[in-house]
């Protein structure tokens, strides 16, 4: 019998918002699985214990990013973690975009403002903008703003450099407001299906106000151009390592062709409740994992 840890977060006295976790955790066990979900941080898991430790719904990391990759490190080397401690060393820090950029993947374009920089000059002026942290989810920290907002995103700025966050400045991609963001969802090598949203940054939303992370959620076709550049991103992944799941956001450029906002390879939502014909492959996807 396999034994599979799905690793998740605390939510304490409210409820988990990982909607996919107890359907995740009832098909393994009818499919004759040992499987048990843990929070990450639960100093009394034995995750050596198990045959397979999968990152399911971390979704409080970005806070803590350096003990969560230090807590993957570990794990990895008491057994099998998916995605591997690398994997999720480098997808944690959203500077991954510059190297997605260097291999030829169509990405939004991206600067960086460590601690430090000059905040100014980085800012459009000609255009919406978009700042948030290069270690961050769900939005956190993370705002839209217009080119007579310097002021605004310049103190947005300083408050993330106070905490030894290094920024974000892209510029605001329009085409998200016509036709979405759309998530390809990658699961044991293969494409598993996909879904579109409407945008999650509104005008005046301030950086520090909490926001719907996945706002009109439905399921989506992907075209062609879609999957192409979606496959061109996960191999263009560092030494191109065995990935169990992964999820690519894309968005459409100026140009009208798909560009990767993000390359989710840590904890990805993976939207099962939304197609729930897609439960089966997962399972069998993490069964076969388990069983090497």
């Amino acid at each position: 019998m396999p034994r599979i840890a799905l690793a998740t977060y605390d939510p304490g006295a409210q409820p988990s918002k990982d909607q996919d976790l107890p359907v995740l955790l009832r098909a393994l066990t009818e499919a004759g699985a040992e499987a048990v979900a843990r929070p990450w941080d639960d100093p009394e898991t034995e995750w050596g214990d198990h045959d397979l430790v999968v990152i399911r719904s971390t979704w409080d990391y970005s806070w803590r990013a350096e003990e969560f990759v230090a807590w993957v490190e570990r794990v990895g080397k008491a057994t099998r973690i998916a995605n591997p401690a690398d994997v999720v060393r480098w997808n944690t820090d959203k500077r991954y975009l510059g190297d997605l950029a260097a291999a030829g993947v169509p990405v939004v374009p991206t600067r960086y403002l460590a601690p430090g920089d000059p905040a100014g000059p980085a800012l459009p002026t000609d255009r919406d903008f978009v700042v948030k942290p290069t270690f961050g989810a769900g939005a956190r920290f993370a705002a839209r703003y217009t080119p007579d907002e310097h002021g605004t995103a310049v103190r947005h700025l300083a408050r993330m450099h106070e905490e030894g966050l290094t920024a974000m400045v892209q510029p605001y991609v329009s085409g998200i407001d016509v036709s979405g963001e759309r998530a390809l969802q990658f699961f044991g090598g293969r494409l598993l299906h996909a879904s579109r949203k409407r945008a999650v940054l509104t005008p005046g939303t301030a950086y520090d106000a909490d926001k719907v992370a996945h706002p009109d959620l439905a399921a989506w076709t992907p075209t062609p151009a879609e999957v192409a550049v979606a496959e061109a991103a996960l191999a263009a992944v560092p030494e191109a390592p065995e990935l169990l799941y992964a999820r690519v956001d894309l968005v459409d450029g100026a140009d009208g062709r798909p560009r990767v906002m993000e390359l989710e390879l840590v904890e990805p939502n993976l939207f099962l409740f939304l197609h729930p014909g897609s439960v089966a492959g997962v399972v069998q996807a993490l069964l076969t994992a388990a069983r090497r």
